[in-house]
């Protein structure tokens, strides 16, 4: 039957029109829905006592492993890499009314700072042939300015510590989830199954200790191993010389007496986490030590990294960046740092200038020298690097010179890994308070960093009490930052 005919202009076809579209709408999100849900079923098999064994990634990835250089503490993004020419030019001065009334939730910075801008006193200048500017504090790191993809827009939802650092590591600024890492192992696995897919290092990690590199409800297999960058790495590691020889059949019997009781018991992960770390552990003995082993590394290497600087801190993490490198070498899916020596890291409430300058000499060689390393063996190209903290800090003073949280605009970087370096993506307004330019939340760093790794940030998922849980949270609450790979 031949509907009838509407007067062209009247309410009823304004409405006819309109359902249509809607229903095409749906229609064209059902079927987008269904054909994802034929192609990425919930939860990996995973393989009880090989839980790292390698998974396909969902489409052809850039980069194969992550080093997280994490900089704790909250780093003040226009002293290093947010040159703010008008900052410098309102030097002392109130906050210029147009930046302090706008109507938004960065209201508390205000109340916690001067209300007297304070530039920092180092110089900026441009770097490589794509010209980004580098403050005089990251000499080192500015010599890979072309290989750098700035992120001058990020902001995240806490400007207290522990919460945000929660939100950089795990996506939510509880605590209470898997971490990056935990996400990428899970995924992915890892190439090397004599070691941990996920290894942290650091002297002091981050504010909220543990919960930033925990599995949360993913399998236990997927936590962050923590390696000490002195010594050997892992406390223990080596049984006492008269039960070496017993320890494989000793380690037999345990195994059998665990496997018999997991399959009495069935779906019981945590069990089957205990027993896959258990044969780790007993892998891991040759292949730890080794990668703590320095001596194999040529002068020239770790006098690149600054490994046996005379400042203590500085040395330190020299040591953890090079172990990274050689975790990534060996095949480990994610290495995190933590430069964090003295518990404060970039935290510079009282004192931002000698802040700043004592955690730019602490990093910035090293982090130069991995770049450099990872380039020179052909890492680089496979290995994404990421740069960034868990806040910037305020362009206003705080005390008598110090600067106050900023979680409404600050800077992270990428590189390596596929990542177009040589530019920078959004921006901050014009003394650095918010970003104005391109914002992007915590949850499209991740999504970026997923997807450099060919995962869709949407398709990794894990079903934890009846519903699908994402790093990057709801479906389509985040996007990839494409740019970085233009």
């Amino acid at each position: 039957m031949t509907p009838p005919s509407l007067p062209p202009g009247s309410r009823r076809e304004f409405l006819a029109r309109c359902g249509g579209g809607a229903g095409a709408l749906a229609l064209a999100t059902l079927l987008a829905d269904q054909a994802r849900a034929q192609t990425n079923l919930p939860n990996r098999t995973l393989d009880p006592l090989r839980p790292l064994a390698p998974h396909q990634p969902h489409f052809r990835p850039r980069a194969k492993h992550v080093i997280w250089l994490y900089q704790s503490g909250g780093p003040p993004s226009m002293d290093l890499f947010d040159y703010k020419p008008e900052l410098a030019k309102l030097h002392g001065q109130p906050v210029p009314d147009s930046i302090r009334n706008v109507k938004d939730k960065v209201g508390g910075v205000f109340n916690s700072s001067k209300n007297e801008l304070m530039a920092g006193p180092w110089k900026f200048a441009r770097h490589g042939r794509s010209g980004q500017w580098f403050s005089e504090l990251m000499p080192h790191t500015a010599r890979h300015a072309d290989e750098i993809c700035f992120l001058k827009s990020l902001h995240s939802d806490s400007s207290n510590h522990a919460p945000a650092t929660y939100q950089m590591n795990t996506g939510v600024i509880l605590g209470d989830r898997p971490s990056l890492g935990s996400w990428l192992t899970y995924g992915l696995g890892s190439e090397n199954q004599n070691l941990p897919g996920y290894v942290v290092l650091f002297q002091v990690g981050g504010f909220g200790g543990t919960a930033n590199w925990s599995n949360g409800f993913l399998p236990a297999a997927f936590q962050g191993t923590r390696f000490r960058h002195e010594g050997e790495p892992v406390f223990n590691l080596q049984p006492p010389a008269p039960f070496a020889s017993s320890q494989r059949a000793t380690l037999d019997l345990i195994q059998r007496f665990n496997q018999s009781h997991r399959d009495a018991h069935p779906g019981l992960p945590d069990l089957d986490g205990r027993i896959a770390a258990y044969e780790l552990a007993y892998r891991m003995q040759a292949a730890a030590l080794d990668v703590g082993d320095l001596r194999g590394e040529s002068t020239a290497t770790l006098d690149l990294y600054g490994v046996h600087h005379p400042d203590k801190a500085k040395a330190l993490y020299g040591r953890q960046c090079l172990l990274a490198r050689r975790l990534v070498e060996r095949g480990v899916r994610v290495v995190q740092t933590y430069q964090m020596i003295d518990k404060l890291g970039w935290d510079g409430h009282s004192d931002n200038q000698e802040f700043a300058e004592r955690n730019a000499r602490q990093t910035d060689q090293a982090v130069a020298a991995l770049l450099t390393d990872l380039k020179q063996r052909g890492l680089l190209a496979e290995t994404l690097v990421v740069w960034a903290g868990e806040f910037g800090r305020t362009p206003m003073m705080q005390g008598k010179g110090g600067r106050n949280h900023n979680p409404y605009g600050f800077t992270g970087w990428l590189a390596g890994g596929g990542i177009q370096g040589g530019q920078s993506i959004g921006a901050t307004d014009e003394i650095g308070l918010r970003a104005t330019l391109d914002p992007h939340p915590v949850k499209d760093f991740h999504a970026t960093i997923l997807h450099a790794l060919g995962l869709h940030h949407e398709d990794l998922f894990f079903e934890h009490n009846g519903r699908p849980e994402r790093l990057t949270g709801v479906a389509g609450s985040a996007s990839v930052i494409s740019r970085a790979f233009a």
